[in-house]
């Protein structure tokens, strides 16, 4: 029998003759860490009828501000499960339009009528309340300020030892998730590499208001007395850069600088406006006055990914397995990372899945964490230069994302909508691997929509093209999977086989006969949901 060696923080003693022995099997899946990524997987482990136990060592919700918003491909996973309209009435604000920084350039798409990325802006703390929510209403079993200090596995379980408000105890479970951040004691006590770079740079992002002092131009720009003017979007010097971006009309502007430093900044002391100021003043050499403040946050800049995402039992998720050198990008991995776990844990915990499926949490996972590092590694490039070479790169960059096709490459890649995940077998329709169209389809029942059939969470088969010969096949999984029968205009395939996380497993040609699809059907039921 395998059996890991118990690891404790050494700061935390074990104490076993105080601790409070409680019985093995509290829980399925122990989830530490109560952030968007924890909350995410415990939601989509309650809709697959998994109990989860979430740790959060934290003894109240934090109200440091950290990510400003959401976005990319976890926006249509909310809308699949149709929590969309739900987060967006909770939005602080009004939607921005579709422009996004990108390594000290923009990508514009306000010109596109159908924009590749979306945005919604929603401050982490009300995200995670939001998440919070979710996860009670579906019966999570949330410990907040219970922290984990130590964890062992054997073959069939995790045990972790807990200090709760109470004092220590045990609890066990087949699995446990690491979702505790960048410093993750899963990851290291998992013995789990985290190879990577750190960058040599604090960034401060605020939402301010401004004196009557200072105008907001026509333009953008910023009007300050002693000193001109500010110009909208980005400013660099020799010592960093700033970046403005107002509305004429309003004195609510959102400012971002960027220095080289090596300071250590602990996550929990907020920033304050006296230092955005003094940064500010470093990097322009002047003083900007500034009446107040919605939103001040810190952050330093790291390119690390896990080696693996498994060890054992034990699995890691969101910053615990990746850390991305720029904004916007890491609660849309991290929860996506959730949404693809889940059901496969819940196949391992109902003894339905096939061999090596809780693997490819791993393979597809970590496919998308490399392409995430990819183009935030080149925004690092384009944004860290400050020579004539650099500014020719940044030039040549923004005039080719004046054509609409690369345009729209970008918009893909960092929205994460350009994931294929590998897919077994040999013949793959170009769909296979990928997020699903929500196709509306028209049924004996009315109007519904890919969307409204995946609330539940659940797989479906979806034919399109009135192909009984296709659905007698998925009888055998009947008791796992959904089986609908629709319409819809301009269908890109004859039938789809939807994975729980949104993605096509298997999706049959138009007109493709019954000899070429029905063995790659069953292949494809045996290879995600088990042999019948």
């Amino acid at each position: 029998m395998m059996k890991m060696m118990k690891h404790h923080d050494a700061a935390r003693p074990a104490e076993e003759d105080l601790r409070e022995e409680r019985p093995a099997g509290d829980a399925d899946v122990i989830v530490v860490g109560a952030g968007p990524t924890g909350f995410m997987l415990a939601a989509e482990l309650r809709l697959a009828g998994v109990r989860p136990l979430v740790l959060e060592r934290q003894p109240r919700p934090r109200d440091t501000p950290k990510a400003g918003g959401l976005g990319g491909q976890i926006l249509e996973l909310l809308r699949y499960r149709g929590l969309l309209e739900r987060f967006e009435a909770a939005c602080t604000g009004p939607m921005p339009a579709p422009r996004f920084p990108f390594g000290g350039v923009h990508l514009d798409f306000t010109q596109l009528p159908d924009p590749p990325m979306h945005a919604l802006p929603l401050p982490q703390q009300l995200l995670e309340r939001l998440l919070g929510e979710r996860a009670g209403e579906l019966g999570v079993d949330l410990r907040r300020g219970h922290e984990v200090t130590g964890v062992s596995q054997d073959d069939d379980a995790v045990t972790v030892d807990v200090r709760g408000p109470d004092g220590p105890y045990q609890v066990s479970a087949r699995y446990l998730v690491g979702c505790d951040g960048a410093r993750s004691r899963i990851r290291d006590w998992a013995g789990i590499p985290f190879p990577g770079t750190t960058y040599p740079e604090v960034n401060r992002l605020a939402q301010v208001t401004l004196p009557p002092t200072v105008t907001v131009l026509g333009n953008g720009d910023l009007d300050v007395p002693g000193f001109g003017t500010i110009r909208a979007g980005f400013t660099r010097t020799d010592q960093g850069l700033l970046g403005v971006g107002s509305s004429p009309g309003t004195q609510s502007v959102s400012l971002y600088t960027i220095e080289d430093e090596n300071t250590e900044y602990d996550d929990d002391v907020p920033m304050t406006l006296t230092e955005l100021q003094d940064s500010i003043h470093r990097v322009l050499g002047a003083h900007l006055p500034l009446a107040g403040s919605t939103r001040l946050s810190r952050f330093t800049f790291k390119a690390h990914q896990a080696e693996r995402y498994r060890a054992g039992r034990i699995l890691l998720a969101g910053d615990a397995a990746h850390l991305f050198p720029a904004t916007g990008v890491a609660l849309n991995a991290g929860m996506l990372d959730g949404v693809n776990l889940a059901w496969k844990l819940a196949a391992e915990l109902h003894g339905t899945a096939p061999a090596g499926l809780l693997d490819t949490y791993h393979t597809e996972r970590h496919l998308a964490g490399a392409r995430t590092l990819l183009h935030t590694r080149a925004q690092v490039a384009l944004r860290r230069g400050h020579d004539a070479a650099a500014e020719a790169l940044r030039d040549v960059f923004t005039e080719l994302l004046t054509d609409e096709q690369p345009l729209r490459r970008m918009g893909a890649l960092v929205a994460g909508t350009d994931i294929r995940y590998p897919m077994p077998g040999s013949h793959h329709h170009p769909l296979t691997g990928t997020f699903a169209p929500d196709l509306t389809l028209h049924t004996d029942q009315g109007v519904t929509s890919v969307a409204d059939l995946m609330h539940t969470a659940r797989p479906i088969l979806l034919d399109l093209a009135d192909r009984p010969e296709l659905r007698q096949i998925a009888r055998d999984w009947r008791h796992l999977l959904d089986v609908h029968t629709a319409k819809t205009d301009d269908r890109p395939a004859d039938a789809l086989l939807i994975r729980p996380d949104g993605h096509v497993a298997w999706a049959a040609g138009l007109d493709e006969s019954t000899d070429s699809a029905m063995s790659p059907l069953r292949e494809a039921l045996s290879a995600w949901f088990g042999t019948h």
